[in-house]
């Protein structure tokens, strides 16, 4: 338990007045010290509830449960979210499919249901989701995989979708899972990456038993399929170019998660997929139209024991401020969640033990993470979204719960780690948890969290400590680069800080995130310098500005505020 949590039940037992102030911070959160995340989902309006279909059999393609993100899908500067649903697959269907849903923001913390009219509503058994302008139009798109037919919403800038995927070619047959855009070949255009898990149907499912007991099968009771790489035409069309891209003799794995980023800094976007009880890929871009695949002799393909582990999520971010992209990934429970630092941008070493993550993830099966500065003060943290995927681990493992506690790990700011999860707060919720999204949806100037859970309704979590400290948004809009500015570099200088970002639409698990860029800045108050480096090389810079703003960089032109 926490030492700030420890005192507050020391001083309850005090007397009646701290039993009233108490019981009255329970009811007005947002006022208590202990708030880190105050759990708004029910004010806020998000009554979607997620399916994995119930069957009752424990079919395979239960367990990943689905993801999603924040958005601003209809440009009036405010994150919107959409969440994906599972599907029923045995027995007769309910009248009422469940499906995808889009929520609008409101502007005043609630949301709104505009599913039906934008028309994103898919009743597909989804899994995950991205987005980006992948038509360079000024509004983001949308892509959703599914255990069937992908597809691809383009966004139409009057509030309302099309289903374009059979135009665009971009329908992945195969079982997709986490997703992202990204302008592979600096062309200007976003292409798209997207990790497939496995080979089944619900007709060839297998019953699987450990000790007798009927549970959910692993991954290797199935063969794995490659994964699918669409290159952007420029057009509106995409072309399958998988097999040019892909070491010839790569052997597929179970995929799960999917984050870019220019881990070597040689200006062209590289990628890591994390594999479930298979060895981790990380594709190194040549610039030359393939990737080679650098995992193992990079120091991230196993853990630090040589042996490959459960991946499920992983994101890339600089989580010690020198300027490399770091990796963290979540894995099965008794593993650990491991955490790779970039040393000389062609080799990681796993601190996962020295930074201090290591004993705390070794009791939870974690999936959506994400690095991320929740407190502003110009360290990356780390949120992990936890639940065990077997619904009866308790009749196997009497101490281990199928709901499990998040986690939020502190940056100490010397290359560890403190974990912080409040037992007094929204982190105190023990769910069946999977997706994880990071975004500031109610624009007051520190990170939110959108988790999404298995058979249960999400969880969107305000942060009510962020904006204690000093921050700076910046939302990039290329030019001759692609239009959403994914895969750009910005650096933030302060007097006590220099800090690294890039520009993602995917990470996490089956999600994506705010696609502004987010620094806390502590209680610097100015930015001495920030400098954006496009994904085609060209270089802004904007200096002496003012902190708690959000900024609009635009490629070539000068960084101004937006309001």
């Amino acid at each position: 338990m926490p030492k700030n949590a420890r005192n507050h039940i020391c001083y309850h037992i005090l007397g009646f007045a701290l039993i009233a102030t108490f019981i009255s911070l329970l009811y007005h959160p947002t006022t208590s010290a202990d708030q880190i995340f105050v759990d708004v989902t029910e004010s806020a309006g998000l009554t979607f509830e997620h399916t994995d279909g119930r069957s009752g059999s424990r079919l395979f393609n239960e367990f990943l449960g689905s993801g999603g993100g924040f958005f601003d899908y209809d440009g009036d500067g405010d994150l919107d979210i959409y969440l994906v649903n599972g599907a029923i697959q045995t027995g007769n269907a309910e009248d009422k499919q469940p499906h995808n849903v889009l929520y609008r923001n409101n502007g005043n913390n609630t949301f709104t249901d505009v599913t039906e009219e934008a028309g994103v509503g898919s009743t597909i058994y989804g899994t995950g989701a991205t987005v980006g302008d992948y038509d360079n139009d000024g509004d983001l798109d949308l892509y959703v995989t599914n255990f069937g037919t992908d597809q691809l919403y383009q966004n139409n800038g009057d509030g309302t979708f099309t289903d374009i995927t059979t135009h665009a070619q971009v329908g992945n047959p195969n079982w997709g899972t986490s997703c992202a855009f990204a302008d592979v070949d600096n062309d200007g255009y976003l292409d798209l990456y997207i990790a497939n898990y496995a080979e089944y149907t619900p007709q060839n499912d297998k019953r699987c038993e450990e000790r007798g007991v009927h549970v959910y099968c692993g991954p290797h009771a199935y063969p794995a399929v490659h994964d699918t790489f669409y290159k952007n035409n420029g057009d509106g069309t995409f072309t399958d170019v998988s097999t040019l891209y892909r070491p010839a003799d790569l052997i597929p794995q179970h995929g799960l998660g999917v984050t870019f980023g220019d881990y070597d800094a040689d200006g062209n976007i590289d990628l890591y997929v994390a594999n479930d009880q298979d060895p981790n890929f990380l594709f190194q871009n040549t610039g030359a139209g393939n990737f080679l695949e650098v995992a193992l002799i990079s120091g991230v393909c196993y853990n630090d024991m040589g042996k490959e582990e459960a991946g499920m999520g992983t994101d890339f971010g600089d989580y010690d401020n020198d300027g490399k992209l770091d990796l963290t990934v979540s894995n099965y429970q008794t593993e650990t969640n491991t955490v790779y630092r970039n040393h000389d941008n062609a080799f990681f070493t796993d601190n996962t033990i020295t930074s201090g993550i290591a004993e705390v993830t070794h009791g939870y099966l974690g999936w959506g993470i994400r690095f991320f500065d929740y407190d502003n003060d110009g360290y990356q943290d780390i949120f992990v979204a936890n639940g065990h995927l077997m619904d009866n681990i308790n009749s196997l493992e009497k101490h281990v719960t199928y709901p499990q506690k998040n986690l939020l790990f502190k940056n100490l700011g010397d290359g560890t780690f403190a974990n912080v999860t409040s037992e007094t707060d929204g982190l105190a919720l023990k769910k069946v948890s999977r997706g994880a999204a990071i975004g500031d949806y109610d624009n007051d100037g520190d990170l939110d969290i959108l988790v999404t859970n298995c058979n249960q309704r999400p969880d969107l979590l305000q942060n009510a400590v962020g904006n204690q400290n000093n921050w700076i948004q910046i939302q990039v809009v290329g030019q001759k680069s692609n239009r959403s500015g994914i895969g750009a570099r910005i650096k933030v200088v302060t007097e006590t800080h220099v800090q690294y970002r890039e520009v993602h639409s995917g990470g996490s698990y089956l999600s994506f995130h705010d696609l502004r860029a987010h620094f806390g800045v502590g209680k610097a108050e100015h930015i001495e310098r920030l400098e954006i480096r496009w994904p085609n090389g060209h270089t802004d810079q904007g200096t002496r500005l003012p902190v708690n703003r959000r900024f609009i960089a635009v490629e070539g032109e000068e960084i101004v505020p937006i309001d």
